[in-house]
């Protein structure tokens, strides 16, 4: 059986890299006695996989990671098992069945993420930042300078860009994400420090990543989904 989990990532694990992450999830997996898949051959590892890594300082409560189970187990006690394993920072919120298949694995699914942008006290942008960011949107291109190992390449973000507004003092964006497409909400900040003239210091913003969303449309119009909603509650038999 194939389960999607949910989780939180808040406080100083925030700090936590990815593939300490996945060390701590291997270990929690056997604390709370979830009967997980191992692959097969000489060297045998849980079959486990994250949708998208999240970035080392960005806090998060919609992450998730596919397993495999061998023994059946309903959510809210597979649910209650993790979190009594858990450490402060680290909260499972769901965990649910999805179907068979290379197809519904949550790295491959992703499409979009979103986000929510704060400004450290002290590092906000000058007043009246929030009438410029809509005239920074409104703009029929937005370039940015992108760099790589070997050169530099100019990239218009616009089209990445799903969705973006404010609210008080905060920035709500949607942006695609995953493997065709991925734009981190730093860029768009950094984009709009440029074009409003602010000289944002370093460390200034403080991103939370709220949900992960799957395309679900039928290639002419998109239609996001969250990756919870594709799976299934599992009940006591």
């Amino acid at each position: 059986m194939k389960v999607r989990i949910r989780f939180s990532k808040y406080g100083a694990m925030k700090f936590i890299g990815h593939l300490d992450i996945m060390r701590y999830f291997q270990k929690a997996m056997r604390r709370a006695d979830i009967d997980i898949a191992f692959t097969e051959g000489f060297s045998p590892h849980m079959i486990m996989s994250f949708a998208l890594p999240l970035g080392v300082g960005v806090t998060s409560s919609g992450e998730y990671l596919d397993i495999e189970i061998v023994s059946p187990v309903p959510s809210r006690e597979a649910v209650k098992r993790l979190n009594s394993v858990m450490v402060d920072g680290m909260e499972v919120l769901s965990f649910r069945q999805i179907e068979e298949g290379k197809g519904a694995k949550a790295m491959s699914l992703v499409a979009a993420a979103d986000y929510t942008v704060s400004f450290r006290e002290g590092k906000e942008p000058p007043c009246g930042w929030q009438e410029r960011l809509d005239a920074f949107l409104l703009q029929e291109k937005i370039p940015i300078l992108k760099k790589t190992k070997k050169s530099e390449k100019e990239t218009d973000i616009k089209p990445l860009i799903c969705e973006c507004h404010t609210e008080g003092e905060q920035v709500h964006m949607t942006l695609a994400a995953g493997s065709a497409a991925n734009l981190k909400p730093e860029l768009v900040m950094e984009a709009f420090a440029a074009y409003s003239g602010w000289d944002m210091q370093p460390f200034a913003l403080l991103i939370h990543r709220s949900e992960l969303y799957a395309d679900a449309g039928n290639g002419e119009q998109r239609r996001l989904v969250s990756l919870e909603e594709l799976g299934e509650e599992i009940f006591e038999p």
